[in-house]
């Protein structure tokens, strides 16, 4: 060994070896960890914290949950299919359109919790819906489960004076749909703009979707346009990264859509 070639550190060492033993399967999903002790054996450190300082960066990945006392497991993943595209699907009537729109996740149970008020909105908003700044808008806040986890925030705001009195400001599902209500208001959702940041999530998201460290999440903002190109809803979807893949479809011919296969490759993971 080059004396002048610095060694990688123990921890780095463990965490490296673990991460790899994830990656190959060798150390599936559910699966316990070495314990502490046979760690500190096996890459002959004597000091808990070198060995703790390893697994932390595991579970800042996202790829470990400590279970005390029982010790560190390997992460079970899920994910939930994300399509942006589903905005425009049609549903079956008087169906809660978030049921409707993972039906095809077999096996688990959705649902959401809506709470409806009156904000000063996001700049984010602000801009997309061309508001000027001090006015309030109307927001619809949900926060999406499976199995009773948390697996994703919708969020959408839009002008209070177009909504005020209508069903978009009833704190629960709308089973026809928020679009149907613009639609009923002359104000018919035709065409949506996507934009997609990934970051890292703010104190807030952390809360409301129960995130663990180093989560990060994709923030998906929809500008929704009437036909004469009016910008009438933004919606902010947060989609954290370790529960959810985001798919978008691309078809030449759009009434195509409903009969092309699900991921024609095999299973959705």
């Amino acid at each position: 060994m080059d004396p002048m070639r610095p060694t990688t550190p123990i921890y780095q060492r463990i965490a490296d070896d673990l991460r790899a033993q994830i990656a190959d399967g060798t150390l599936p999903p559910g699966s316990k960890l070495p314990t502490e002790a046979e760690l500190r054996e096996k890459y002959g450190t004597s000091a808990r914290s070198t060995v703790r300082q390893g697994l932390s960066l595991l579970v800042n990945e996202g790829l470990i949950i400590p279970r005390r006392p029982k010790g560190y497991f390997v992460r079970e993943m899920r994910p939930k299919v994300y399509r942006p595209q589903q905005e425009f699907r049609r549903k079956p009537p008087e169906v809660d359109i978030y049921t409707h729109l993972i039906a095809s996740e077999d096996g688990r149970e959705p649902s959401q919790d809506i709470e409806v008020a009156i904000v000063q909105p996001p700049k984010a908003v602000r801009d997309r819906l061309g508001l000027a700044e001090g006015v309030t808008v109307a927001a619809r806040r949900r926060t999406r489960y499976l199995d009773r986890e948390p697996y994703d925030l919708n969020d959408s705001y839009t002008t209070l004076s177009l909504v005020e009195g209508t069903d978009w400001m009833t704190p629960g599902d709308v089973a026809r749909g928020t679009n149907q209500v613009f639609a009923e208001l002359g104000k018919e959702l035709v065409a949506a703009l996507d934009e997609i940041y990934i970051r890292m999530p703010t104190p807030e998201e952390v809360r409301r979707l129960q995130l663990g460290p180093g989560t990060p999440v994709a923030e998906h903002i929809a500008t929704t346009f009437t036909e004469g190109d009016e910008p009438v809803q933004v919606t902010i979807n947060i989609v954290p990264g370790d529960r959810n893949v985001i798919v978008y479809e691309r078809i030449k011919n759009p009434e195509d859509y409903e009969a092309r296969p699900r991921f024609p490759w095999g299973a959705e993971k």
